[in-house]
């Protein structure tokens, strides 16, 4: 009967605890239960930024995946001789986290204009692309381009590897504090039409031929269809004797 009684006070004294704690108690177990809260809170939002960092992210709304995501495939940043890549991520998105909390919370308001399908044609994209296109330069001008000098810094150039016209640019953009923006528009993304004049009268350049590839204006390779300039086959002798 002792142990059975000894029994039933040990449950009643810990369910009177458990109803009326201690302040030591109940300050100890809110200090546990918030600490172990706030990695489980920390470790999910954690995931969900990277989550969003994510390229298949970027392009899962078509109005990425089949514009600007289909141009930036035919670039240098998308395929290279080094093998190395440069995501959307990685150009769109600061590393620093208090930037990148800024910047995410700035993309929410894309959200509203997906919902309104504000582009969510080829069409309306084409139509909004010099106003979309104005507003990433601005911010990367602002920011002195902060992605771009992830990868590039003048510091890290060896200019002996560099065509003579790169060598100048670039010493001039550093001795005037030109940033990378201020001269490399159109590189991952087509340039909306005649940014600078007319935005109805030409597209932009992203994906085709450098200009050190390109066909010389006014030559024979840049007036002949592709098609017609193959080599011409070589001569053959003809086989039946000639009178002397």
């Amino acid at each position: 009967m002792s142990d059975t009684g000894n029994q039933a006070g040990l449950i009643a004294r810990l369910w009177k605890a458990l109803l009326r704690p201690s302040v030591s108690f109940s300050l100890g177990t809110l200090l546990v239960g918030g600490f172990i809260a706030g990695i489980v809170f920390w470790g999910g939002f954690n995931t969900a930024m990277e989550a969003t960092n994510k390229e298949s992210f970027c392009i899962s709304c078509h109005e990425m995946e089949e514009n600007v995501y289909q141009e930036y495939k035919n670039t240098i940043h998308y395929n290279n001789r080094t093998g190395v890549r440069a995501t959307c991520p990685d150009c769109h998105v600061p590393k620093e986290w208090t930037h990148k909390m800024v910047r995410k919370i700035q993309a929410s308001n894309e959200l509203y204009h997906k919902i309104m399908g504000s582009v969510n044609t080829p069409e309306k994209f084409e139509a909004k692309r010099l106003e979309l296109a104005k507003h990433v330069w601005a911010s990367m001008k602002r920011t002195d381009s902060r992605e771009c000098r992830n990868c590039h810094d003048y510091e890290s150039m060896d200019f002996s590897y560099q065509g003579r016209r790169a060598v100048a640019q670039h010493s001039k953009g550093l001795t005037k504090g030109k940033t990378c923006i201020d001269c490399h528009k159109g590189i991952a993304h087509s340039l909306p039409a005649m940014y600078e004049v007319d935005p109805t009268v030409v597209v932009g350049t992203a994906g085709k031929l450098p200009a050190k590839d390109a066909p010389a204006a006014g030559s024979d390779a840049e007036s002949t269809p592709e098609s017609t300039q193959k080599a011409a086959p070589a001569p053959t002798q003809d086989a039946t004797p000639k009178a002397p």
